[in-house]
């Protein structure tokens, strides 16, 4: 990606020099790691992953160990500092159309787990949003995973998960997300409930490529063929790739996130389009 003469975000918090005890994250948004270990408890046990996320204490307000911390102005993280800038300018220039102020997320840099408002946050879930703080969080050894594991390398398929992640603030400030959570309380059963968060999910990848529209089209960021990083990216960490590597078989009513086919299709809607109109998941009849 073509950032040298992008700015830096001032909402990064580097908490990298600590670490906190415990792994829950409830009322945050698994990350991709985090989808596989819930699946396989899941499988085993007979619990929906739902239920499994809801018996998981919040520690939150445990106290952390220090640790060695990364210097401050690695190449990694000036690259995640450059791509929340950007998301910030998207999104601004978005609320800004439509009248409103764009309120940015803090982007939360830490080492193996960390307290948040969701609940502690282990890097064993993979990046994931805390509506409750307003944070994304992100252990930066989730890139090397994001190649090894998932076989999603590049600078563009990194700067998705972020901008993803973005796209879950997005819906917690126009209450997206308040008013899925409280169809889910209401749902029939865990299918039903299930559903509502794989609609969810793949609206947050459509804002994603909204991001990813502006950054090519307006700002002429992304270079050839990184475009196809990102949605191999979106196609790796689809619900029926995940189980069939997990348990050797995908079960449809269980997907909280989409399949691969529907997560390419939603973010290259909003790359194609750049609109916020064109990514409303909870309308369409066909995923």
């Amino acid at each position: 990606m073509r950032l040298d003469d992008e700015r830096e975000s001032s909402n990064v918090e580097d908490r990298r020099g600590e670490s906190g005890r415990g792994v829950g994250i409830p009322g945050g948004k698994l990350g991709i790691g985090g989808i596989v270990l819930v699946l396989v408890v899941s499988y085993f046990t007979g619990i929906s992953p739902n239920t499994l996320l809801g018996m998981v204490p919040n520690t939150g307000t445990q106290q952390a160990t220090p640790m060695s911390a990364p210097p401050a102005n690695d190449e990694k993280t000036v690259f995640v500092s450059k791509i929340l800038a950007d998301t910030e300018d998207t999104w601004q220039g978005v609320f800004q159309a439509a009248g409103k102020t764009y309120p940015a997320p803090k982007l939360v840099l830490f080492t193996g787990s960390t307290p948040t408002a969701c609940g502690n946050g282990s890097a064993a879930m993979g990046p994931f949003y805390c509506g409750a703080d307003q944070k994304v969080y992100i252990d930066l050894a989730f890139y090397q995973e994001l190649k090894d594991r998932y076989h999603a390398p590049g600078e563009f398929a990194e700067a998705y998960v972020i901008a993803h992640e973005v796209g879950h603030h997005i819906q917690h400030l126009l209450g997206t997300s308040d008013q899925v959570q409280q169809a889910q309380q209401k749902a029939a059963n865990s299918a039903v409930a299930n559903a509502l968060s794989v609609r969810l999910e793949l609206q947050a990848d459509c804002y994603a490529g909204i991001w990813g529209y502006h950054a090519d089209q307006t700002e002429h960021r992304i270079e050839p063929g990184e475009v196809e990083q990102a949605l191999t990216a979106a196609a790796a960490i689809g619900d029926d790739q995940l189980q069939k590597q997990s348990q050797g078989y995908a079960v449809p009513d269980t997907f909280t996130h989409g399949t691969s086919a529907q997560r390419v299709k939603w973010f290259t809607r909003g790359m194609e389009t750049g609109d916020l109109a064109q990514c409303n998941t909870f309308a369409a009849k066909d995923l």
